[in-house]
């Protein structure tokens, strides 16, 4: 989610076939388990229709839903969730407003992942608990077949290189990378973005029970 709004045009099928479909439900209860019974602000960063913002306003927080994509953005007022328009990078909003905050699959759709989590800092007041959950990047990539998440995974150079891609050994002509592209990040980079914006990971998890998980989940604090 940066200033070019790439899922504009295919926020109903993403909605469809992704966010409400099992991954998205089932990410949905692993960011709930994680996070812990709550209340006050939350802000939803890449909120895309909206589906988890009115299931965590359901759960009693008062949700602000973030992202850049207005076709995105259209769904999730449908769905009654309070919405903004806006960069990650640049969020309008004051400093140490936002009790909590969630961000789900965004890495992979920004440009400066880093310069998102230092703005989730500034809006987030002193130990306000953050919620990230993302595709793991050791085996999603330009450099991994690894579909669907199932077997075991082909790597292929190019793991270390951080750069935005379309195509790759593992991108179905069908699927969502195809449609909106990616940024691989690495595992490193990606841990130390939350560590140079100053959070404290509390907790860090490979998720699955397969042989090699497809998604990372961490708890982090101010």
């Amino acid at each position: 989610m940066d200033t070019v709004a790439r899922y504009d045009g295919v926020a109903d099928w993403y909605d469809r076939e992704l966010a409400t479909a099992e991954l998205g439900l089932s990410s949905q209860r692993v960011v709930l388990r994680i996070l812990g019974e709550g209340s006050g602000r939350l802000i939803d960063v890449g909120c895309g229709g909206g589906a988890f913002a009115a299931t965590l306003a359901e759960q009693g927080w008062q949700v602000t839903g973030v992202d850049i994509s207005e076709d995105q953005l259209r769904l999730a007022r449908e769905r009654g969730v309070d919405v903004v328009r806006a960069d990650a990078r640049e969020l309008p909003f004051d400093d140490a407003g936002f009790d909590a905050a969630v961000s789900v699959f965004t890495h992979t759709d920004m440009d400066d992942f880093a310069g998102v989590l230092r703005e989730l800092a500034r809006v987030l007041r002193p130990d306000g608990v953050f919620v990230y959950l993302g595709v793991h990047p050791c085996f999603i990539g330009p450099h991994s077949r690894f579909m669907r998440g199932e077997g075991v995974p082909t790597l292929f150079s190019g793991y270390r290189d951080t750069a935005r891609y379309a195509e790759g050994p593992g991108i179905s002509p069908a699927g969502l990378r195809a449609k909106v592209g990616a940024v691989h990040l690495p595992l490193a980079p990606l841990v130390q973005g939350f560590l140079d914006a100053g959070f404290t990971i509390e907790r860090f998890e490979e998720l699955g029970s397969r042989e090699f998980p497809y998604i990372v989940a961490l708890r982090c604090h101010r």
